[in-house]
């Protein structure tokens, strides 16, 4: 995940139209960018394009969208019911505009993302203070663990994406989203770049214990980038801008 899911991109953007901090063709034209047509529906019903749809959420009380990156034993970022939950585990992520009531889940259907609406219930969410914290903490301990692994040899690309955390490159944001939590994005995508590389291969892994030594690294590093990444792309705790 080295680019921002585009659940994050929906709760960033969708939250500055809402506020009025973007335009709708700001807005619009951040999503052409994806090189995907959104459509929104609920099941059932006929699907409307992204603007309409937060049009709706707008009518229905909601002034931000947040996301969530949930996995199977860690649901953060949702508050249920069990459909929407589930739904969200299917595709690894989800918006919700919780004054609304309201949760989409996106699907990549060839050239479209189709996001269906389902109700959603209100959430806890990570404190972006504490979610900076443990990343911090986190990213540090699994670079140390991941180097005396020896990582450069069993997986080049992630030695290289160690030797680049200190040169990251920040998402696009839109106007609105406070700067600690646009830097927090930025760190968050590196961590969950770097577990989801690290796990693509067992690389030169000979024995089991070996194999548990570079996981017992990772999972605690994806954890704490997608609950940093989480609290970074919901507006109920941004800290003022």
């Amino acid at each position: 995940m080295s680019e921002a899911p585009v659940s994050a991109l929906v709760a960033w953007w969708g939250t500055a139209w809402l506020r009025g901090h973007a335009s709708a063709d700001d807005l619009l034209d951040a999503f052409a960018a994806t090189g995907f047509r959104h459509v929104v529906a609920a099941p059932g019903d006929p699907s409307s394009d992204l603007l309409l749809a937060l049009a709706d959420l707008r009518r229905a009380g909601a002034t931000g969208v947040g996301a969530a990156f949930p996995v199977p034993g860690d649901l953060v970022g949702l508050g249920g019911p069990a459909a929407f939950n589930a739904a969200a585990l299917d595709g690894g992520e989800a918006v919700v505009a919780a004054e609304a009531g309201v949760g989409w889940t996106p699907v990549q259907v060839g050239a479209a993302v189709e996001w269906t609406v389902h109700p959603a219930q209100r959430r806890q969410l990570p404190d972006v203070g504490e979610a900076d914290r443990a990343l911090r903490t986190t990213l540090l301990s699994a670079a140390q663990r991941l180097a005396d692994l020896d990582v450069a040899r069993w997986q080049p690309d992630v030695a290289d994406a160690l030797m680049n955390l200190r040169h990251p490159v920040a998402p696009d944001v839109p106007p609105g989203v406070p700067p600690r939590c646009v830097d927090l994005a930025t760190r968050a995508l590196q961590a969950i770049g770097i577990a989801g590389l690290a796990v693509a291969t067992d690389g030169g892994a000979v024995t089991a214990a070996e194999i548990d030594a570079r996981r017992a690294a990772l999972v605690p590093l994806d954890r704490a980038g997608r609950h940093a990444l989480t609290a970074a792309c919901s507006p109920e705790v941004w800290p003022p801008s």
